[in-house]
């Protein structure tokens, strides 16, 4: 008997077989359509709405050796403006492949960027890979960091670490969530690249993150068929193994989700586009063993796309962090065979 009530809802979600779960004897893209429509409703994306004017705003182009970048702000909702930073490889002809990249539970999208202001920063980029658009600029694509709700510049405390929890319990108040604002707001510069960089390839637009920047990652790729890639990190987990066994932030869970989908469900939305799954042995947070029952469904879903070859998992040897080299390998390989 488990008299501990977190233990308890933990075993109902492990427990639980979604209703949404994909049915062999059904037509995939026809579940992917109403599956994707039951998750908008979860993440409360139908009640965020885009302005017809989000205010596209440059507030500077600077020219750099190896990039030019363009810092723009968005007005994603009325009244909730964010900035983003976008850098374009100097020496590239032509439209370019772009990649969203999208920081976790840290100071902010400084890191992708390679400039460390905060204690602590540095070690982040160093040790952890997380200097996204340094990478990605680099491999030769655009690279776009964008600031998430509660961190870094849209709301951090005043040390720099996030601050989720009164906006994201407000957001459940409001019948929304913070990862589906995040969503939002990735859709928004989605919008934003098409409209207005015309460098841009829109077909090959892609998102990237790590832990809470994967998360959205994740979500984002699910709802968003633009999102030609996916290259989630240390984020994609069973419920059961992840956030519903220890202390998560707020800002990771959704109402109601278990009993509709377990994370490998959602993966199945993003078939048949190209998905990297990152995650670290060592993580203890987003433990490989519940990866590797998340991406075993994953791939049965892919399968059932008529594409198992574009979904692949990368194993790093160490914790909760990113592992550039063989995730950027995997993702040019799916990239040059599609």
């Amino acid at each position: 008997m488990n008299n501990l009530p977190w233990m308890y809802n933990r075993d109902l979600i492990a427990n639980t077989i979604p209703a949404m779960r994909y049915d062999a004897s059904r037509d995939f893209s026809a579940w992917q359509s109403e599956a994707r429509a039951k998750l908008r409703e979860l993440l409360g994306l139908d009640s965020i709405k885009r302005p017809d004017d989000m205010n596209f705003t440059v507030e500077y182009v600077k020219e750099e050796e190896e990039y030019t970048e363009y810092r723009f702000t968005l007005e994603s909702e009325e009244g909730y403006v964010f900035p983003t930073v976008l850098r374009r490889p100097k020496g590239k002809e032509g439209k370019l492949p772009a990649i969203i990249c999208l920081q976790g539970h840290s100071t902010g999208f400084h890191i992708s960027l390679g400039k460390p202001i905060y204690a602590g920063d540095e070690d982040d980029i160093s040790h952890g890979d997380r200097d996204f658009a340094v990478r990605a600029i680099k491999e030769g694509y655009v690279a776009v960091a964008v600031e998430q709700r509660n961190f870094g510049e849209c709301g951090s405390k005043p040390d720099g670490n996030p601050n989720c929890h009164v906006s994201s319990m407000n957001a459940i108040i409001n019948g929304r969530t913070t990862i589906g604002e995040r969503v939002h707001d990735v859709s928004c510069v989605i919008d934003t690249l098409i409209e207005h960089f015309d460098f841009v390839d829109t077909e090959r637009i892609m998102c990237m993150g790590n832990s809470g920047g994967g998360t959205t990652t994740f979500y984002a790729a699910a709802i968003d068929e633009r999102i030609s890639f996916a290259m989630p990190s240390c984020a994609v987990c069973t419920y059961k193994d992840s956030i519903a066994a220890m202390k998560h932030c707020v800002c990771n869970f959704v109402p109601n989700i278990a009993k509709y989908f377990d994370m490998g469900d959602i993966g199945g939305l993003i078939a048949p586009r190209g998905l990297v799954v990152v995650n670290g042995r060592e993580d203890k947070i987003f433990p490989d063993g519940g990866v590797r029952e998340t991406f075993s469904l994953i791939s049965e879903l892919y399968s059932a796309a008529g594409v198992p070859e574009s979904c692949v998992l990368v194993t790093g040897d160490g914790g909760h962090r990113f592992y550039a080299d063989p995730a950027w390998r995997e993702l040019h390989r799916l990239a040059k065979d599609r």
